[in-house]
């Protein structure tokens, strides 16, 4: 993962954090316990850094629930 997608995914971590009203490390454990990070945000990095905040945030919603992943 090189630098830009690393800030990327620290940004979503703590955005999603937000919005969900959880700590950034309760986030981020879901997130790699579904391979969200490996699999979504780091391969997609190049289109989904030029979307909104919000939308990513859907989308990462999306895929955790299709993970059987709760928020």
């Amino acid at each position: 993962m090189n630098k830009d997608a690393f800030s990327f995914v620290v940004y979503m971590i703590h955005a999603c954090a937000g919005k969900w009203d959880m700590l950034p490390s309760e986030v981020y454990r879901k997130l790699q316990s579904a391979g969200c990070i490996e699999h979504y945000l780091v391969p997609h990095y190049d289109i989904l850094h030029t979307q909104g905040t919000g939308y990513v945030i859907s989308d990462i919603e999306e895929y955790l629930g299709l993970c059987g992943v709760a928020v």
